[in-house]
């Protein structure tokens, strides 16, 4: 076995060792109290991420916010039915991509990494789609997203579509 594999594998132990101590350490001493998971989540979370600028505070306080979500949400009751389960499980999953995604889109300025998130945003809520009618469920009801501008509001009139239109 070459020694820098070696190597790369005893780091990673050591890496691993050290966050299970880590998060006993952690966990010992904040179980006393009875906390959420989102309380946990957002604790973990505070801490990580303490040390950023302040001016990334809204992007992390909108990835903080998705992941609480999305992991509350992921906490399903089993009901007997893996495919179905598993639907459960991944939708929130799957929200929670978007929701981050599009906190990339508000806040980020790398374009290669802002066509991404808009990739991921699409990919996702196909795949949510996907999942639910393979176990037949009911599709909810399309409406546009806080960004778009209705449809009706598109057709109400000349004057307003021409707030719209911007003269060159």
């Amino acid at each position: 076995m070459p020694r820098a594999f070696r190597l790369s594998i005893i780091s990673h132990l050591a890496a691993i060792a050290v966050g299970a101590v880590a998060a006993t350490a952690y966990l010992a001493v904040y179980s006393v109290s009875s906390q959420s998971l989102a309380d946990y989540i957002s604790v973990i979370c505070a801490k990580a991420f303490g040390s950023a600028p302040d001016a990334e505070a809204p992007y992390l306080a909108e990835n903080v916010s998705a992941m609480t979500k999305m992991m509350i949400d992921m906490g399903i009751r089993p009901s007997g039915d893996v495919d179905a389960d598993f639907v459960a499980m991944m939708v929130p999953h799957h929200r929670g991509a978007i929701e981050m995604a599009q906190a990339e889109l508000r806040y980020g300025r790398n374009e290669p990494l802002r066509r991404m998130a808009q990739e991921i945003i699409v990919t996702q809520l196909q795949e949510v789609t996907a999942m639910r009618l393979a176990v037949g469920q009911a599709l909810p009801p399309s409406k546009p997203s806080a960004d778009q501008i209705p449809p009706a509001a598109l057709n109400d009139s000349k004057s307003d579509n021409a707030a719209l239109v911007k003269e060159p």
